[in-house]
């Protein structure tokens, strides 16, 4: 699926608010909304503007997939904006995932370091390249089997675009109901099988760390 085969179509369901104060908000992004508007006619539906009417300052700091779901936070100040922006550049957040993979992964714990760019004729799939790809980490932790499938708790070391759905694929267990890169069973599913689990972060006002969760509603 290319960008022009791409059909929008975002979900009824509504973000929930995890956190809010004077300088963050924090929300449970459900799977099937685009972060930010995307290019193109129909694409203005997305959680940023979803949230705006009750945030009015609301400014961007990171972005999950469309059809990933959970943990998202923005800033409600130019301040925090910058603070928790220079957080992410630095690697200084911390992020957990909880997915579910085709078949049995295996070590139960491992990591993958594959250098990651934009795969141009096949936009926005992304693909590994060892010459002009950027760094991309990814530790892995399996939680369970099940049956066929296999979830795992994947914590990424870097935040490339599609890191943890590539860096599975190339481990022959992509993420169940990926439609970029899985096929055949793997990809009938309901939804990716993809959510942002936690975020910790230094709180903008006074440094303090702080945790937030989402359920994993899979």
């Amino acid at each position: 699926m290319t960008d022009q085969e791409f059909v929008y179509r975002p979900t009824a369901e509504q973000p929930r608010v995890l956190h809010v104060d004077h300088e963050i908000l924090v929300v449970d992004k459900p799977a099937g909304l685009l972060s930010v508007p995307g290019k193109g006619e129909g694409r203005d539906d997305c959680l940023i503007n979803r949230l705006r009417g009750a945030f009015p300052t609301i400014l961007l700091v990171h972005r999950l997939d469309l059809d990933t779901s959970g943990v998202t936070i923005f800033g409600l100040t130019p301040h925090a904006q910058r603070h928790l922006g220079l957080q992410f550049e630095h690697r200084q957040t911390k992020k957990h995932y909880i997915a579910r993979l085709w078949g049995h992964l295996e070590p139960k714990e491992g990591h993958v370091d594959l250098p990651l760019c934009v795969d141009w004729p096949n936009r926005p799939r992304q693909h590994v390249d060892h010459e002009n790809g950027k760094p991309a980490q990814t530790d892995w932790r399996v939680l369970r089997y099940e049956s066929d499938t296999t979830r795992v708790r994947l914590t990424p070391l870097t935040g490339r675009s599609h890191q943890l759905r590539v860096h599975m694929k190339e481990q022959g267990h992509p993420i169940l109901g990926d439609p970029l890169y899985s096929e055949g069973p793997a990809r009938d599913f309901p939804r990716l099988m993809l959510h942002a689990e936690s975020l910790r972060i230094r709180h903008p006002d006074g440094g303090r760390y702080m945790t937030f969760s989402a359920p994993v509603p899979f």
